[in-house]
């Protein structure tokens, strides 16, 4: 008996029918965005609208992450996604907590650019200045890298025993420069990093010695809140932007910074823009590259900005795996994320409460945004 073809429609049909004949199933389609998702992302907004409205939407409903109150994703210096939780707006001011951090970090390049402050001497501390202080071999290269030396334990268990801590609510509330600098050196300066909010606090410290030296409290606080407000906040268009104090009249700079979503995502699209905003150099564009330099400590940290970079250890802050290696961030404290990612033209900002538990959910929710632009 010959063998005679099956008609090319069969054909055609042969593999839908094996698949389905062994209890194989299609993928199910993705159920239908709410129109709140959708609308929170423009008509065209550089990649497909519908894959960016869904990763967007799991920050804001997805279990296990936390809770989502502010994103904003920029492309191409637009916003083309904003969306906001219940009870937040485009006026809510968010603290940034350690995305104070890099807010100083540009605070100090300004300084440097005007030649009151120089990398690679020792900062205008009082008391590291004393004959025979080891600490006054501490370089300000050296704080902004996080490798001063400083016996500043982050994140110690238990809690009240944690740098961060006793600087901020214990016995260096009233003070913090002063508690963070009057602590001993537990590495030689420059060998080791630790990442650490005091000398956040201390790179604050040098901030308003240099705009109000030999001043009291109030002197010292409205010289550095008229330099954030003339240098920053005015330039960048972050009219939001501002900053609490402590009742030594410093700066809470590795904290206590606050700006709404929209103000951040300008934050971070300075950066991505090398320190210039609408043609004008804000801050060296040699500044903004020693920021997302990696330090000779940490291959994931620049100067007070993480990078997405493999740490060579167990620390994951951000995604090295997806994202591009020129990616870089201002990360803070409960989920806060000012990502931003040059070869992509991209800033992603996400504010809200997550625990530590939930971060690397969050973390991987904000690569998936990420990922959906070209490099």
């Amino acid at each position: 008996m010959s063998r005679r073809a099956l008609p090319s429609f069969l054909t055609a049909l042969l593999p839908a029918l094996l698949v389905a004949g062994c209890g194989g199933a299609s993928a199910p389609p993705e159920p239908p965005l709410a129109p709140a998702a959708l609308q929170a992302v423009v008509e065209d907004p550089g990649v497909n609208r519908d894959k960016l409205a869904r990763a967007v939407d799991t920050l804001f409903t997805a279990d296990g992450i936390g809770e989502t109150r502010a994103v904003v994703v920029m492309h191409g210096g637009r916003i083309v996604a904003e969306r906001y939780a219940e009870g937040y707006g485009r006026d809510t001011r968010f603290v940034g907590w350690s995305m104070s951090k890099t807010v100083t970090a540009v605070m100090i390049g300004m300084l440097v650019a005007d030649g009151r402050l120089h990398l690679d001497r020792s900062p205008p501390i009082p008391r590291w200045q004393r004959a025979g202080d080891p600490r006054g071999e501490i370089t300000l290269r050296q704080l902004l890298q996080m490798r001063s030396g400083l016996q500043h334990k982050e994140k110690a268990d238990p809690v009240y025993t944690s740098a961060e801590v006793r600087m901020m609510f214990l016995d260096g509330r009233d003070d913090q420069a002063g508690w963070a600098e009057a602590q001993p050196l537990e590495h030689e300066p420059g060998r080791t990093f630790e990442y650490s909010t005091p000398t956040a606090a201390i790179l604050s410290d040098v901030v308003a010695r240099v705009l109000a030296p030999d001043r009291g409290a109030a002197e010292r606080q409205q010289a550095v809140s008229e330099f954030l407000r003339s240098r920053v906040s005015v330039p960048l268009r972050m009219d939001s932007l501002t900053a609490e104090y402590d009742r030594a009249g410093t700066m809470m700079g590795g904290s206590m910074v606050w700006a709404n979503a929209r103000d951040w995502a300008r934050f971070g699209e300075f950066l991505r823009n090398k320190g210039s905003v609408r043609g004008a150099q804000i801050v060296p564009r040699g500044w903004i590259e020693f920021m997302t330099t990696p330090s000779p400590r940490a291959p994931d940290y620049g100067a007070m900005t993480w990078l997405n970079r493999d740490s060579g250890g167990d620390r994951e802050v951000l995604f090295a795996d997806r994202g591009p290696k020129t990616l870089f961030a201002a990360v803070g404290h409960l989920g806060q994320y000012v990502l931003v990612s040059p070869a992509q033209k991209l800033t992603v900002v996400r504010l809200g409460k997550t625990d530590e538990e939930d971060r690397g959910a969050l973390v991987d929710a904000l690569a998936r945004i990420v990922v959906l632009y070209p490099r």
